[in-house]
Order: structure tokens, then C-alpha cells, then sequence
């Protein structure tokens, strides 16, 4: 009877080693899985931070190239203004300078009879100005 109580104990102690050995394999296996996991996830999240480096880059790039283009079309219109007023600023001032040599020219020209010949001159100055 000792005997079994003797036996039923090793076994048992037998058996609790058996599981402690397949304890500690299997926390091998999950330490050795976890590592493998967290290696990936560090791996993934260092291509999405690239990822997102490399987008932020393209965007900012393409943020210059609107601002650009922005710029330059900007610069074209105010360009174009700017020689509108230029021509006009000339136009008003040759038809002042008409206005101006022609009334020079009638006030000179008021002491002689022909007023037909004087509007021919005068239109012909108006034309060349």
C-alpha cells in the first residue's frame, strides 16, 4: 500500500514536471511568437511612418507648385493691367496733346480767313499725333 501511495506520488510529481517542461515550451513558443509579432508591428509601423513621410514631402512639393503656379499666374494678369493702364495712360495723353496743339494751333490760326484750310491742318496734326 505504501508502495502505491509511493507511486501514485511520483507520478504525479512525474506528471507535474511534464507539465511544467510543456509550460515553459510553451511560454518559449509565445515569448519567441511575440517577439516575431512585436518585430513586425515595429517593422510595418516604421514603412507607415515612411509612408507618411514621403506623402507629407509630395505634398508639401505639390503645395509649392500650386503656390507656384498661383504666383505666376498672378504675376501675369497683374502684368496685363498693368500695360492696359500703360496704353491707356498713353492714349489720354496723346489726345491731350492733340487737344493741346490743336487749340495752340487755333488760337494761331484765328487771325487768318480760311477755316477750311485750318480744320484740314488741324486734322491732319491730330492724325500724325
Amino acid at each position: 500500500m505504501i508502495t502505491n501511495a509511493m507511486d501514485d506520488r511520483a507520478r504525479t510529481i512525474a506528471d507535474g514536471l511534464a507539465a511544467a517542461e510543456a509550460g515553459r515550451q510553451s511560454l518559449a513558443r509565445s515569448a519567441s511568437q511575440a517577439a516575431v509579432a512585436i518585430d513586425d508591428a515595429r517593422r510595418r509601423a516604421a514603412e507607415i511612418v515612411s509612408q507618411a513621410e514621403k506623402r507629407g514631402a509630395q505634398l508639401i512639393e505639390e503645395a509649392k507648385a500650386s503656390a507656384r503656379t498661383e504666383a505666376d499666374r498672378e504675376r501675369a494678369t497683374a502684368r496685363a493691367e498693368l500695360e492696359q493702364e500703360v496704353s491707356q495712360a498713353r492714349e489720354q495723353l496723346r489726345q491731350q496733346l492733340g487737344s493741346l496743339v490743336v487749340a495752340g494751333v487755333e488760337s494761331i490760326l484765328r487771325r487768318e480767313v480760311d477755316a477750311r484750310a485750318h480744320a484740314e491742318m488741324i486734322e491732319s496734326i491730330r492724325q500724325r499725333l
